[in-house]
């Protein structure tokens, strides 16, 4: 029989929270808070989450109602016990009495004696990806003496599940922004200390040379400007093999520095507030496909700042099936789309033909489209170069 499931508010409590856990940007405060969730909208006596490290195993990291540490840390590869079936099946996997039960493998079964449990339902989160949808991590509830788990324990464990999966998603833009801010700000601070420190040195460095070959009578003085002139080569080098360490980043954080670049260079040159929001890993692409993203979002700010009257500027980058998209959304007045498209004297409308051309024969398409009550939206797609072609 089905324990504890007539609290009607305990569901009502289970639905706040869950809530709030979309609005959770950590991936350990997410399923964390999943665990505990979990083990009150099944009326379990634990709830536990195990995150997937690597292609063919868990590892249980969170738990709610634990009264060992057995459970903690614990490695679940593909098809042993509760857990590992769910990472093979990919649906929920429920049993009445886990070391009994003929449905499963029993590796673990010392550990459940620890906890002393019975009933154990396992629900997968599952997460998407650029290649389709896989588990990212896998949901437990377990009961201690007489029970099961029901149909309404099943639905409601699946619909945590959900949420985790979109905080989890939340938590990976979130972690993808943070990564593309500190790898922007990298970029930045490699144009600076090139542009000051870096030239300050070469025209220290040209002096130093310059009045040493006016010495030649003063060897003492002589040697000392040698000297001086070492030490500005060795400061000259550590420059440079700083600035190479700040210049190193991955190719797929390339596109969305170089796009945050053009949203900082839009937003100082025009003072409309423009940024980039990245909707998930993009795969690294060639250097064809790279300048095209780029240039359409060159000709995007470049409408939003002529035509568009806009009082922001949101420029977007994700992957779609097979490729990747990016768009240039403005909010500006009504009427200012229909002005830009109507004047295309100035280079703006064949600008858009060009990129057009440019996509279609990468296979890609592009749209701008005006509505009526303000704003306009130019979107590219490119797919990805076939298989076996190399992409960088």
């Amino acid at each position: 029989m089905e324990r504890a499931f007539d609290q009607q508010h305990l569901l009502d409590t289970l639905l706040s929270e869950r809530d709030g856990l979309l609005s959770v940007l950590d991936r350990v405060l997410a399923l964390s808070g999943t665990a505990r969730l979990i083990r009150d909208a099944a009326g379990a006596d634990a709830g536990f989450v195990a995150d997937i490290e690597g292609p063919d195993k868990a590892v249980i990291r969170w738990l709610a109602g634990n009264r060992t540490d057995s459970l903690q840390d614990l490695v679940v590869p593909v098809g042993q016990g509760v857990g590992g079936r769910v990472l093979a099946l990919g649906e929920p996997v429920r049993v009445r009495d886990y070391v009994s039960a003929s449905s499963i493998t029993h590796q673990f079964d010392w550990v459940i004696r620890r906890e002393a449990m019975a009933a154990m339902l396992a629900v997968p989160i599952v997460g998407e990806r650029s290649d389709g949808t896989t588990t990212v991590a896998v949901a437990y509830a377990a009961l201690r003496g007489p029970g099961e788990f029901g149909e309404r324990a099943v639905s409601a464990v699946e619909d945590i599940a959900a949420d985790a999966a979109r905080a989890l998603r939340l938590a990976t833009l979130a972690e993808a922004g943070r990564q593309t801010a500190v790898a922007a700000e990298r970029h930045r601070m490699q144009t600076s200390l090139h542009d000051s420190v870096g030239a300050m040195l070469f025209s220290i460095g040209a002096q130093v040379r310059d009045l040493r070959s006016t010495l030649v009578d003063n060897p003492g003085m002589s040697s000392r400007l040698g000297r001086l002139e070492a030490d500005i080569s060795a400061a000259s080098l550590a420059l440079r093999e700083a600035l190479l360490a700040l210049s190193e980043s991955s190719p797929e954080r390339a596109l969305p520095i170089e796009l945050s670049e053009h949203c900082r260079s839009f937003e100082a040159r025009t003072g409309v507030p423009a940024r980039l929001v990245q909707l998930g890993e993009v795969a690294p692409l060639d250097s064809e496909r790279t300048n095209l993203l780029v240039s359409a979002v060159r000709e995007g700010l470049l409408n939003a700042e002529k035509h568009a009257d806009a009082g922001a500027v949101v420029v977007s980058l994700g992957a779609v099936d097979g490729g990747v998209q990016v768009a240039v959304a403005d909010d500006g007045a009504a009427g200012a789309g229909n002005r830009a498209a109507a004047n295309s004297s100035d280079g703006c409308g064949l600008g858009i033909r060009m990129l057009a051309d440019r996509a279609s024969r990468l296979g890609g398409r592009v749209s701008l489209v005006h509505e009526e009550d303000g704003g306009s939206t130019l979107r590219i797609m490119l797919p990805y170069p076939p298989v076996g072609e190399d992409r960088r």
